[in-house]
Protein backbone atom coordinates (compact mmCIF):
# COMPACT_ATOMS: atom_id res chain seq x y z
CA UNK A 1 0.00 0.00 0.00
CA UNK A 2 1.44 3.21 -1.08
CA UNK A 3 1.73 6.31 1.69
CA UNK A 4 1.45 9.98 0.70
CA UNK A 5 2.79 13.04 2.33
CA UNK A 6 -0.61 14.18 4.85
CA UNK A 7 0.69 18.33 2.99
CA UNK A 8 1.13 17.98 -0.13
CA UNK A 9 -0.07 14.07 -0.86
CA UNK A 10 2.89 13.14 -2.74
CA UNK A 11 4.35 9.52 -2.33
CA UNK A 12 6.35 8.94 0.37
CA UNK A 13 9.73 7.04 -0.14
CA UNK A 14 11.50 5.96 3.05
CA UNK A 15 10.96 4.79 6.39
CA UNK A 16 7.46 3.23 6.96
CA UNK A 17 6.41 5.26 9.44
CA UNK A 18 6.71 8.75 7.56
CA UNK A 19 4.35 10.93 6.96
CA UNK A 20 5.53 13.76 5.45
CA UNK A 21 7.40 14.23 2.77
CA UNK A 22 10.06 17.28 3.54
CA UNK A 23 10.21 18.92 6.84
CA UNK A 24 8.73 22.47 4.96
CA UNK A 25 5.58 19.87 4.65
CA UNK A 26 5.59 19.33 8.11
CA UNK A 27 6.22 22.75 9.43
CA UNK A 28 3.03 24.18 6.88
CA UNK A 29 1.00 20.97 8.28
CA UNK A 30 1.00 21.94 11.66
CA UNK A 31 1.29 25.73 11.69
CA UNK A 32 -2.10 25.28 9.78
CA UNK A 33 -3.26 22.88 12.20
CA UNK A 34 -2.21 25.17 15.78
CA UNK A 35 -3.00 28.72 13.57
CA UNK A 36 -6.44 29.48 15.50
CA UNK A 37 -5.21 28.93 18.78
CA UNK A 38 -1.80 30.93 18.22
CA UNK A 39 -3.92 33.45 15.87
CA UNK A 40 -5.66 33.83 19.61
CA UNK A 41 -2.72 33.91 22.09
CA UNK A 42 -0.85 36.73 20.08
CA UNK A 43 -3.65 38.95 20.07
CA UNK A 44 -4.13 38.43 23.63
CA UNK A 45 -0.82 39.36 24.09
CA UNK A 46 -0.89 42.01 21.66
CA UNK A 47 -3.66 43.81 23.73
CA UNK A 48 -1.65 43.42 27.18
CA UNK A 49 1.39 44.25 25.91
CA UNK A 50 -0.31 47.70 24.69
CA UNK A 51 -1.93 48.78 28.19
CA UNK A 52 1.67 47.89 29.35
CA UNK A 53 3.09 50.30 26.98
CA UNK A 54 0.32 52.73 28.34
CA UNK A 55 0.64 52.05 32.08
CA UNK A 56 4.52 52.61 31.30
CA UNK A 57 4.02 55.91 29.60
CA UNK A 58 2.30 57.02 32.84
CA UNK A 59 4.05 56.60 35.27
CA UNK A 60 7.23 58.05 33.58
CA UNK A 61 5.55 61.18 32.89
CA UNK A 62 4.69 60.69 36.83
CA UNK A 63 0.73 60.49 36.34
CA UNK A 64 -0.74 58.68 39.61
CA UNK A 65 -4.40 59.78 38.49
CA UNK A 66 -5.82 59.67 34.44
CA UNK A 67 -9.50 59.61 33.21
CA UNK A 68 -10.64 56.31 32.19
CA UNK A 69 -11.47 57.94 29.26
CA UNK A 70 -8.21 59.08 28.18
CA UNK A 71 -6.86 55.59 28.74
CA UNK A 72 -9.20 54.28 26.58
CA UNK A 73 -8.56 57.17 24.03
CA UNK A 74 -4.98 56.01 24.10
CA UNK A 75 -6.10 52.35 22.69
CA UNK A 76 -6.23 51.12 26.79
CA UNK A 77 -8.95 47.54 27.14
CA UNK A 78 -9.65 47.16 30.60
CA UNK A 79 -10.76 43.77 29.61
CA UNK A 80 -7.51 42.32 29.80
CA UNK A 81 -4.94 42.44 32.18
CA UNK A 82 -2.74 39.41 33.38
CA UNK A 83 -3.28 39.19 37.25
CA UNK A 84 -5.02 41.25 40.15
CA UNK A 85 -4.25 41.61 43.66
CA UNK A 86 -6.41 42.58 46.31
CA UNK A 87 -5.96 45.67 48.61
CA UNK A 88 -8.05 47.86 50.99
CA UNK A 89 -8.05 50.24 48.75
CA UNK A 90 -9.35 47.43 46.19
CA UNK A 91 -7.95 45.45 43.69
CA UNK A 92 -4.96 46.67 41.97
CA UNK A 93 -5.08 44.64 38.23
CA UNK A 94 -1.46 44.43 36.66
CA UNK A 95 -0.49 44.38 33.04
CA UNK A 96 2.65 42.01 33.18
CA UNK A 97 4.18 44.05 36.20
CA UNK A 98 2.53 47.68 35.85
CA UNK A 99 -0.83 47.71 37.46
CA UNK A 100 -3.67 50.46 38.13
CA UNK A 101 -6.08 50.55 40.97
CA UNK A 102 -9.69 51.55 39.52
CA UNK A 103 -11.89 53.43 41.68
CA UNK A 104 -16.00 53.01 41.60
CA UNK A 105 -16.73 56.57 42.89
CA UNK A 106 -15.79 58.25 40.02
CA UNK A 107 -13.88 57.96 36.58
CA UNK A 108 -10.09 58.35 37.58
CA UNK A 109 -7.62 55.74 37.51
CA UNK A 110 -4.73 55.28 39.76
CA UNK A 111 -1.84 53.96 38.24
CA UNK A 112 0.55 51.78 40.31
CA UNK A 113 4.42 51.57 40.27
CA UNK A 114 5.93 48.06 39.59
CA UNK A 115 5.22 44.93 41.53
CA UNK A 116 8.38 45.14 43.24
CA UNK A 117 7.68 48.70 44.26
CA UNK A 118 4.48 47.64 45.24
CA UNK A 119 5.21 44.77 47.37
CA UNK A 120 7.48 46.74 48.82
CA UNK A 121 5.20 49.16 49.60
CA UNK A 122 2.90 46.35 51.08
CA UNK A 123 5.54 44.98 53.30
CA UNK A 124 6.11 49.01 55.03
CA UNK A 125 2.39 49.51 55.15
CA UNK A 126 2.54 45.66 57.26
CA UNK A 127 5.25 46.37 59.25
CA UNK A 128 3.20 49.96 60.66
CA UNK A 129 1.85 49.15 63.60
CA UNK A 130 -2.20 49.90 63.69
CA UNK A 131 -3.40 52.66 66.07
CA UNK A 132 -6.70 51.04 66.49
CA UNK A 133 -5.32 47.72 68.53
CA UNK A 134 -3.17 48.61 71.69
CA UNK A 135 -0.80 45.92 73.06
CA UNK A 136 -2.24 44.31 75.91
CA UNK A 137 1.49 43.99 76.94
CA UNK A 138 3.32 46.00 79.49
CA UNK A 139 7.18 47.29 78.08
CA UNK A 140 8.80 44.91 80.19
CA UNK A 141 6.88 41.69 78.58
CA UNK A 142 7.69 42.92 75.02
CA UNK A 143 11.39 43.25 75.93
CA UNK A 144 11.63 39.71 77.31
CA UNK A 145 9.88 38.48 73.87
CA UNK A 146 13.16 40.27 72.05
Amino acid sequence: MEKHCLECSDKLRGRTDKKFCTDMCRNAYNNRLNSNINNYVRNVNNVLKRNRRILEALTVLNESKIHKGKLIEMGFDFKYFTHKKSVRAGVIYFCYDLGYLATEKDDYVSIKLSMLELEAEMVSIAAEPNPKYKSRMSDGERTELR
